[in-house]
């Protein structure tokens, strides 16, 4: 086997491992291709084995493989699949006899990107064969890591559907409608979280939280606390309990000891005419009522989860007649409008408009989604941190009313 070339030999050239056991064979080859004005490094292997040794050695050096089917160690095709096999996405130009055309068609559907009758390969021919082999395993190559990615993407988004809450409300005085948007591109879910589950009892528990940060630790971190909040709902705990154990969740789960996470919990009575709220560092819902979008009282609340606390405190509110509540997180209020923020003001006045307003009564999701829309509409552009909107509506009297 010649000396392997240098990465420095001919810079530019395109290198070429000839793997021909004929020194006559091997010779014309050569000579062809240094009559070419494209620069060639060559690399002569005499058997499979030397060809397996070679690319061990010059991994991705080597541009193409012109490779004889008829060696001293493997026959036919079987050259074709342990070069393969070494290099799966290497450039490989089969070289046959003249009495044998029919052995580079099989080369070829078996994985050659191309194949040449040995004495009918002039130079130019020869150049042809040996870009178009390059250009159709790049080719190739791309195809196959899309395919690739399609699956991962494909698998990351049934992980993520599966991971999505379910809310589990028998009520059908209420309706319930939530939209997420995750910050980093191509996600389903991100570090924002929330869910409803209505207790035995009749009560209705409202959960919607934000985990500092949108990647995909902290969607991470937001699935578990949403599903120890859900346990512990179902298991009887309420209020301070139920945080302070979400607390104590996080601290134990969370991959950054400066992790911390928002979290605003409700409870609402089964005659679904007064609620109670704890709230741990997160925005107050909004009331939709009589046309007017109002927040629900802000103070007192508590700090985050994952801050040092001495508990959170209970706010109790009476709900008017046919109310909706809209509980969301910051992507929202904290999108920039020119050189401010949106803001708590400019957040209320978009859904007085957007969801109160004259939309699709029947067609919930759609206010939302239009809500959403019109904020990045303002912000120039996709939102950078995550959002998550839920949304409640009393529609005829609650549970127990009357």
């Amino acid at each position: 086997m010649h000396p392997s070339p240098t990465p420095g030999d001919r810079s530019g050239a395109i290198r070429v491992l000839l793997v021909e056991d004929d020194d006559g064979d091997a010779f014309l080859v050569e000579e062809e291709l240094a009559e070419l004005a494209t620069p060639f490094v060559v690399t002569r292997a005499r058997t499979v084995r030397e060809a397996l040794e070679a690319l061990d050695q010059l991994g991705p050096v080597v541009d193409c493989v012109l490779l004889d089917l008829g060696l001293p160690d493997s026959m036919g095709l079987d050259a074709l699949a342990r070069v393969r096999e070494a290099a799966p996405s290497l450039a490989v130009v089969v070289l046959t006899g003249l009495d044998d055309e029919a052995a580079g068609v099989r080369a070829v559907q078996s994985g050659a990107q191309d194949y040449l009758v040995k004495g009918q390969s002039r130079g130019d021919a020869l150049l042809r064969a040996i870009r178009y082999a390059i250009g159709r395993s790049h080719g190739e190559e791309a195809r196959r890591q899309l395919e690739i990615a399609a699956v991962h993407a494909q698998e990351n988004a049934r992980l993520e559907r599966g991971l999505l809450p379910s809310p589990s409300v028998d009520d059908a005085s209420i309706r319930v409608t939530t939209c997420s948007r995750p910050g980093r591109r191509r996600a389903l879910l991100g570090g924002d979280f929330f869910d409803v589950v209505e207790t035995p009892d009749g009560v209705l528990h409202v959960l919607i939280g934000d985990v500092c940060g949108h990647g995909p630790d902290e969607a991470a971190l937001g699935v578990c606390l949403r599903s120890s909040w859900r346990a512990l709902v179902l298991s009887g705990a309420r209020g301070n309990l139920v945080l302070a154990t979400l607390q104590r969740v996080l601290e134990r789960e969370r991959h950054l000891a400066s992790l911390f996470a928002t979290v605003c919990a409700v409870e609402i009575a089964p005659g679904r005419r007064d609620l109670t709220m704890w709230r741990a560092g997160h925005l107050a819902p909004l009331l939709l009522s009589g046309g007017a979008v109002t927040p629900l009282p802000e103070r007192p609340g508590g700090r985050p989860l994952g801050v040092a606390s001495e508990g959170w405190p209970e706010v109790r509110v009476d709900l008017p007649e046919g109310w909706s509540l809209l509980l969301y997180t910051d992507g929202l209020s904290e999108a920039r409008v020119g050189d401010d923020l949106l803001g708590d003001d400019g957040l209320v006045r978009l859904v007085a408009e957007h969801v109160m307003g004259d939309g699709p009564a029947d067609a919930p999701r759609a206010r939302l989604e239009g809500l959403i829309e019109r904020v990045e509409d303002l912000h120039g552009g996709p939102l950078r941190d995550d959002v998550a909107l839920l949304m409640l509506e009393s529609r005829a009297g609650g549970r127990g009313a009357g």
